[in-house]
């Protein structure tokens, strides 16, 4: 019998298809919170979000009195307006936060003798939390960085609050994740994350953690094979504005979400975490409403979801709000960015599978239609 060179094996495949598969699991879009809100531990309660949503309702039912003004402000089309200012306020009445962080960085600052005394109240407040069922699909705390010179503050809170929760809750609530600010070095990853395995030792749960690019060093690392390096336990990147453009040199006036530096930063954070499985959010706005006149809050609304849309078109679909007044134009927008497209993405996929034409000379390529069904999954989370 004749052996052709097809025949001969590939050396390597093997191990190069498996290594393909751990790198890039290639899976559909899960769910994925829309914000992560940020609130300084001295400020946190198990009050809060049920505050934040009372305060945002408010603000909505004075300030958007029917679909007109929700057109206005926030530039939705007049045939979605009703729709949008609907989802709105029923979203701001029984889930107004996705994702809640417990901030013991910047927002909280340097308290040598006080922070473990907040990380005890936290801990029982996410633990009244839970009793009440009004803790967030996820949640956790934002630890100090270590390129702040002292490590030992930083997994002194973790430990103290994972622990904290546990004994007050009996066990770790689902949806818990930590946000590790600051990577100015790779090392810094393998250190936290090695400090994680210790931790989840004595607990028995998986502990995932969320990493920030908030400075130009940070992206000379970031690479396909960062998570699989860190055993997993990178869940998400998220970008830091302010830091990101003092750090390069920006003016103040032009340190902003939607600067053409941040947009490089965010499409680097894109190419290197594509298929990878982690998720990736935006920064924020730092302003709340110059008063609570309605031409001021609707003033810092109008920039805000000017903000959040940049975002959506950019292929970043969480970002973080800072004031109770961003639950508002963050869900008006995100909703309407959805539903505007919608039905029209949803017959795309149905002429694709039943092999006829879509219309409007649309030749849609496989790679398009799995975009298409990804971005629905996304709008039918989003839109819940």
């Amino acid at each position: 019998m004749r052996v052709t060179v097809a025949d001969v094996p590939l050396t390597g495949f093997e191990e190069t298809y498996r290594a393909q598969q751990a790198r890039l699991p290639a899976s559909g879009p899960g769910w994925q919170p829309v914000h992560t809100v940020y609130v300084p531990a001295d400020r946190f309660s198990a009050a809060t979000v049920s505050g934040w949503g009372a305060e945002a309702l408010a603000l909505a039912e004075a300030h958007l009195a029917g679909p007109g003004e929700v057109a206005e402000v926030f530039g939705v089309p007049e045939e979605l307006a009703p729709a949008v200012r609907e989802r709105v306020l029923r979203k701001l009445g029984r889930e107004p936060v996705e994702d809640l962080r417990i901030d013991f960085e910047d927002g909280y600052g340097v308290r040598p003798g006080e922070e473990d005394g907040h990380v005890e109240r936290a801990a029982e407040a996410v633990a009244a939390m839970r009793a009440a069922g009004t803790l967030p699909r996820r949640w956790g705390l934002r630890v100090k960085s270590f390129a702040d010179g002292d490590p030992g503050r930083s997994v002194r809170t973790l430990d103290g609050f994972v622990t904290g929760v546990v004994a007050r809750a009996g066990k770790l609530p689902p949806g818990f994740t930590v946000t590790f600010p600051k990577v100015l070095m790779e090392g810094y990853l393998r250190q936290f994350a090695a400090f994680l395995e210790r931790l989840e030792a004595g607990l028995g749960v998986r502990l995932r953690f969320e990493m920030q690019v908030e400075a130009p060093q940070t992206l000379e690392f970031l690479r396909g094979d960062l998570a699989a390096a860190l055993g997993g336990r990178l869940a998400a990147a998220h970008f830091g504005v302010f830091d990101y453009t003092a750090a390069i040199g920006l003016p103040p006036h032009e340190q902003r979400l939607d600067h053409p530096a941040c947009d490089h930063a965010r499409h680097v954070m894109q190419v290197a975490f594509a298929g990878t499985g982690v998720e990736l959010s935006d920064g924020s706005l730092a302003a709340s409403p110059a008063s609570g006149s309605a031409a001021d809050v609707r003033a810092l609304w109008r920039r805000h979801s000017e903000l959040v849309r940049h975002s959506l078109r950019h292929g970043f679909y969480q970002g973080w709000d800072m004031h109770p007044s961003h639950l508002v134009s963050r869900f008006a927008t995100v909703h309407a960015f959805h539903l505007a497209r919608y039905d029209a993405y949803r017959e795309r996929v149905r002429a694709w599978e039943g092999q006829r034409e879509a219309g409007g000379g649309v030749m849609d390529e496989p790679a398009t239609i799995r975009t298409l069904a990804a971005a629905l999954q996304r709008a039918d989370a989003a839109l819940a």
